[in-house]
């Protein structure tokens, strides 16, 4: 995917309205801390466009990044950090369900762990809260140059089980320092953006049959 323009054009709040977009909607969910704004720079083809910060809990907002005015990457709020009140965990969580609720255009979930660890329950839990919502989320493995190559298949394996995959399900390990599987998430993110464009076709077909 050639990366031509990046915009970050809407960014919500708690109490923010979330925005009716016309584009494909590409979400990243994840802990904090698991990577994902060192995925979307990656994804964006930028250094540090989405802030990254060494202090977890700091995404706090949705933040919708409209990519060569196509499609949207969102950017979810981190879960899962043990220093942010119960309040404000139930604030965000809050926050994610109503857009996985409410929004049109969502294509894919991606949902980010750690490669180097088992799933954690807050892990699991967001897992399952995608798939209660209707979507099956591509899982994305960071942090992939901290571990051996001979070790993993079998982190890979790990994963998949404690997550419960299915067997159709796509895990795809990934590494922001040498870019590793950033190739594999763009051909799977275009694959989608054919698929919608075939079926908005076959809609406009119909309505004007």
């Amino acid at each position: 995917m050639v990366i031509k323009s990046v915009n970050l054009e809407t960014v919500c709040g708690v109490t923010s309205t979330l925005p009716v977009n016309d584009k494909p909607e590409f979400a990243f969910a994840g802990k904090s801390n698991v990577g994902k704004s060192s995925l979307i720079n990656a994804l964006m083809n930028r250094k540090a466009y989405a802030r990254t910060s060494a202090q977890p809990g700091k995404t706090q907002t949705i933040n919708f990044y409209n990519i060569n005015d196509a499609l949207y990457y969102v950017d979810l709020p981190g879960y899962g950090y043990a220093k942010v009140s119960q309040t404000e965990k139930e604030k965000w969580g809050k926050m994610i369900e109503r857009y996985l609720h409410k929004s049109k255009q969502i294509r894919q979930v991606f949902l980010l762990v750690d490669i180097r660890h088992e799933p954690g329950a807050n892990d699991k839990q967001m897992y399952e809260w995608i798939v209660y919502n209707g979507y099956r989320p591509v899982i994305i493995a960071t942090k992939l140059d901290k571990i051996n190559r001979s070790q993993i298949q079998k982190h890979v394996k790990m994963i998949r089980t404690g997550l419960g995959l299915q067997k159709d399900d796509i895990l795809i390990p990934f590494s922001s320092e040498t870019k590793q599987g950033r190739e594999e998430v763009w051909a799977l993110i275009e694959g989608r953006m054919a698929e919608n464009e075939v079926t908005v076709a076959d809609q406009e077909a119909s309505e004007n049959e």
